[in-house]
């Protein structure tokens, strides 16, 4: 991050990442070096980490939405002139509606109600308007005031759609439009990503060998914290990899972060995520290949990533079936059977070497393992 904002052409950098890559810089790093990026992001990557932030699932945050027009405003002039063309219109008519209550218009004339009304302020002595949250007032009328002054028939058609006279697009249209954008650059529908999450039967799975991918853009590079080199699948990776299989691995992690954004509120959980989906990949592998690396190349160029995932995350939903049935109160038992008993089920780590008091994803088949035998222990 250093030599990025060290260098003259610091935001040409910037500028050359793909989206997903700076979100997740802008993820990992936060406070204000992520600022900084964010000042220099392009209009898409600024769209893109907008339509990561602002939605949780199908419903939108209008907390979020205020949180991140309060980082734009910090911004320079410039950048905000750039951005402002961009915005999504829609989501903006959404998000002033819920803000806003505003009245009169150009060629209108006020009504005695209107005249009478408390109104907190008019930009232009056209629109009148009240805000509806006083906590977000300050924020909300900065960025009015600078729409109305740079760009006065986006100001009309915004002022226009929340006072009534267009109709304002619904959450739901929104969330669709979103999905849209973000499906375009690999981040498939939350509906769709869920499928992930579907359970197959390991005992009779068979990998596929045909498996075809098409060129569908950049690969973008993962976080270097999650290629260690130590594990089973890196080891395979290294002997079969490729840009088409880095395309389908970052798909498949875009797919995970979907599935569960309902949770990316930092990135220790966007890390978690990621951890998960190289555990599963991992824990399909091993369970498949036996120890053999030659074995396991030749698995993952012929079946597809999703379907691996979905074994190894039915191998260890295997464990959570079994500690659905048992119950202890001794305090490290019944740490270890509520951690099995999630709907993504973790590891508690006091299995592990340094005994910590917590719990992490499961990263081997060594880990099913021990709690299988940790499980048959209880049953006994």
């Amino acid at each position: 991050m250093d030599l990025i904002l060290g260098d003259p052409d610091d935001k040409k950098l910037v500028r050359a990442m793909q989206p997903q890559e700076l979100y997740w810089l802008f993820k990992e790093i936060g406070g204000p070096d992520a600022m900084e990026l964010l000042g220099m992001a392009s209009p898409q990557q600024y769209l893109f980490i907008l339509d990561m932030e602002l939605w949780r699932g199908w419903t939108f945050s209008e907390d979020k939405a205020v949180e991140y027009l309060g980082y734009i405003l910090k911004g320079s002039e410039e950048h905000f002139l750039e951005l402002l063309p961009c915005l999504d219109f829609n989501l903006l008519s959404l998000f002033l509606g819920r803000e806003l209550i505003v009245a009169g218009g150009i060629g209108d004339l006020n009504t005695d109600e209107e005249r009478q009304t408390d109104w907190d302020h008019t930009f232009d002595d056209v629109f009148l308007i009240k805000f509806k949250n006083p906590k977000h007032s300050q924020i909300i009328g900065s960025f009015l005031e600078l729409v109305c002054r740079f760009d006065n028939p986006l100001y009309t058609a915004l002022m226009e759609s929340v006072s009534g006279e267009i109709d304002i697009e619904s959450e739901e249209e929104c969330s669709r439009i979103k999905s849209g954008r973000l499906a375009d650059l690999g981040f498939p529908p939350h509906d769709e990503a869920l499928e992930i999450y579907s359970r197959i039967n390991p005992e009779t799975f068979t990998p596929k060998r045909n498996k075809v991918l098409l060129q569908t853009g950049e690969a973008t590079t993962l976080p270097d914290t999650f290629l260690t080199g130590k594990t089973f699948l890196e080891r395979v990776i290294l002997l079969m990899d490729s840009e088409l299989f880095r395309m389908e691995l970052n798909y498949l992690i875009n797919t995970a972060l979907v599935a569960d954004q309902a949770h990316l509120d930092d990135a220790e959980y966007m890390k978690s995520v990621v951890e998960r989906v190289y555990g599963y990949l991992n824990i399909a592998l091993e369970y498949l290949s036996q120890g053999d690396e030659t074995k396991g190349a030749e698995i993952l160029a012929g079946e597809h990533l999703k379907s691996l995932f979905q074994l190894g995350f039915s191998i260890v939903l295997g464990l959570k079936f079994e500690a659905d049935k048992l119950t202890d109160s001794s305090y490290a038992t019944g740490k270890a059977l509520s951690g099995l008993k999630t709907a993504r089920p973790r590891y508690y780590r006091g299995f592990d070497a340094e005994g910590i008091d917590g719990y992490r994803e499961f990263r081997e088949m060594q880990d099913v393992k021990t709690m299988s035998d940790f499980l048959m222990g209880l049953r006994e």
